[in-house]
C-alpha cells in the first residue's frame, strides 16, 4: 500500500443504498395489520422484543424480521392470526428481498472515483444471500477490492478482516450510518472512522454516545464530501 492509498471500509445499508426507509414502509403495513388488536405501541414495542430475543438464532435481515413478526402477530393475536394473514406477512418479506436497489446521491461516482486511488471494502451485516443479490444489483460490485458479509459488526470482527487482508488499522478508515456498527467498533482498534448519517436509525443502532477520537473520527453530510476529507488527511500525514 502507497503512502497516497488507504483501505476504505464502506457499510452498505443506509450509507451506499437505502434500507431503512423499506422497513418503515413495513413496519407501517404491519402495524396496520394488526390494529384491531393492539395499539401502534405495543406492536412495535413486542416486535422489537421479539427481534432481540431471536437475534442470536436469526440474525440480521430481513428472513429474521419475517420470522419474528409472524411470531409477534401470533403472539399479539393470541393465536388468532389467520393463515391468510399469515401468507401476507410472508408476502412482504418477499417484496423487501426483491426490492429494488436504490443508491444514495453521490455514491455511484464517488465510489468509482475513490477506487481508482484507493483499497475499497464492503463491510456489512445481514444474511448472505440478500446483500449479494443487492451488490450485483447496485452497479458498483466491481469496485469493492474485497466484500465481507457478517454476522455482526464489533472490535473483533474488524480487526479480523484487517488482519485476513494484512491492512494496518492505522491505514484503515470506516464509512458508515451506525456509530455503534460503524464508528465506535473502528476507533477502538486503532482505525479512523467517517459517519454518514441516514435520517432513519433502527432502534437497535441507536446510541446516546458520541466519539471523542480527535482528528480520527469526522461526520460528513454526504459521501461526496468524502473525497476531499480524505485528501486533507492524507496531506496531513
Amino acid at each position: 500500500m502507497s503512502s497516497r492509498e488507504l483501505a476504505i471500509g464502506f457499510d452498505a445499508d443506509d450509507t451506499l443504498w437505502h434500507n431503512e426507509t423499506i422497513f418503515e414502509d413495513v413496519h407501517a403495513r404491519y402495524r396496520e395489520m394488526l390494529s384491531r388488536y393492539h395499539d401502534a405501541d405495543t406492536v412495535e414495542a413486542t416486535l422489537y422484543e421479539t427481534e432481540m430475543r431471536n437475534l442470536d438464532l436469526y440474525g440480521y435481515g430481513v428472513k429474521g424480521f419475517t420470522l419474528s413478526a409472524i411470531e409477534t402477530a401470533i403472539q399479539l393475536t393470541d393465536g388468532k392470526i389467520s393463515a391468510d394473514e399469515i401468507r401476507q406477512l410472508m408476502a412482504l418479506g418477499r417484496d423487501m428481498l426483491a426490492h429494488p436497489v436504490e443508491l444514495l446521491p453521490g455514491v455511484a461516482e464517488t465510489i468509482e472515483a475513490l477506487a481508482s486511488k484507493h483499497r475499497l471494502l464492503l463491510i456489512t451485516k445481514g444474511d448472505l444471500r440478500h446483500q449479494e443479490r443487492k451488490l450485483l444489483k447496485s452497479g458498483i460490485a466491481e469496485h469493492f477490492r474485497h466484500v465481507e458479509i457478517v454476522s455482526e459488526k464489533n472490535e473483533s470482527t474488524y480487526a479480523a478482516i484487517l488482519r485476513r487482508h494484512v491492512i494496518n488499522p492505522a491505514r484503515f478508515l470506516m464509512v458508515g450510518n451506525s456509530l455503534k456498527s460503524d464508528i465506535f467498533p473502528v476507533l477502538a482498534i486503532g482505525g479512523t472512522a467517517v459517519h454518514l448519517p441516514y435520517h432513519l436509525t433502527w432502534k437497535h443502532e441507536l446510541t446516546d454516545t458520541i466519539p471523542l477520537e480527535n482528528g480520527r473520527f469526522f461526520t460528513l453530510e454526504g459521501v461526496r464530501d468524502l473525497p476531499p476529507l480524505l485528501e486533507t488527511l492524507l496531506a496531513r500525514a
